[in-house]
């Protein structure tokens, strides 16, 4: 009988190599789509890294940084000036404790949420309710200050007059906006109002990934609803979590602009200035002094990125998969 020989399964199929001339006529279309906004970086973010020179420069801003002088201290004297300015210090400060407390409080708020609105049986009133809890993220700082000042101010804010009325003393006040301590828990609590219902669309995108064998399999072996959460739920997001908790410490120095400038009045401003707002009296109201404004901006970029890599560094060391 003559025997039939097959083909080695150890040999290698070699796909045709694609000429870079040939792939790029096929795509063109697509590297088309890419010119713009490979631009929109080039010109908006790479080109003005040019100006970083600035913070290591005498203060002119009439010439290119490049034909400016070197500054004082071999370059570092916006830097030094900088800690040695009390209300630099104090903005770096306040800019420290709100995003640490930012984190603490708001970070757990839409995963809390979305747990939430995951364990609600009827779709159109959960469809509702995401609405309503999507709504405060399409409102400015500016609608949301004149609304906090309506709402909680000393003498004519509606919580203080019901207040007033309830305890029966005209003068009880709670003094969400014009005490340090009060203020620091208004900021949060209405940050957290306003963004932690946006926020839930990422873990809800997250909470769909997860097989619904698993909780079927939980509850087969007896878990209820809350072990289904922790054993099933929290895991599945796990990595999302992760990822956007090294975002956010990446962010830890950084800070708004909008939401303190709106919230803050005359009797806070201890707590309520912060580096953004530093940078602005500084460097554009009146100040003009750019050097030290660049110097400052580029210490937060550093200490964030060095935030960033640190966090995603922890993650992978304990299995997660991290950013980079």
């Amino acid at each position: 009988m003559s025997q039939v020989t097959q083909p080695s399964l150890s040999r290698e199929t070699h796909r045709p190599k694609t000429n870079w001339k040939t792939y790029l006529k096929r795509y063109w279309t697509l590297y088309l789509l890419l010119a713009l906004p490979i631009a929109f970086f080039v010109v908006f973010r790479y080109i003005p890294m040019a100006y970083i020179l600035m913070a290591f420069k005498k203060n002119n801003i009439i010439q290119p940084p490049w034909f400016v002088p070197w500054a004082k201290n071999n370059g570092f004297e916006w830097f030094i000036k900088a800690f040695k300015d009390k209300l630099f210090l104090r903005s770096l400060e306040n800019t420290i404790k709100l995003n640490l407390l930012d984190l603490v409080c708001g970070f757990p708020a839409p995963i809390l949420m979305a747990l939430v609105l995951n364990e609600l049986a009827f779709k159109r009133f959960k469809r509702f309710t995401q609405t309503v809890l999507y709504l405060p993220h399409f409102l400015s700082w500016i609608i949301i200050s004149s609304l906090a000042l309506r709402l909680l101010a000393d003498n004519d804010g509606l919580i203080n007059i019901l207040y007033k009325q309830m305890s029966g003393n005209n003068d009880a006040v709670i003094p969400f906006l014009s005490n340090p301590d009060w203020w620091v828990g208004t900021y949060i609590g209405l940050g957290i109002w306003k963004e932690a219902g946006w926020g839930t669309i990422i873990y809800l995108a997250a909470l769909t990934s997860i097989s619904p064998e698993l909780y079927e399999a939980a509850a087969v072996d007896g878990a209820g609803r809350f072990r289904r959460i922790w054993h099933v739920t929290l895991p599945g997001l796990r990595p999302t979590i992760v990822v956007l908790l090294i975002m956010r410490l990446g962010y830890i120095l950084g800070s708004e602009f909008d939401r303190p400038l709106a919230l803050s009045n005359k009797l806070v401003t201890d707590v309520s200035t912060v580096i953004s707002i530093y940078v602005y009296q500084k460097g554009i109201n009146g100040g003009g002094q750019f050097s030290l404004t660049t110097a400052v901006g580029l210490f937060q970029s550093v200490v964030g990125v060095l935030f960033l890599f640190g966090a995603n560094f922890l993650a992978k060391r304990f299995g997660e998969r991290g950013i980079m």
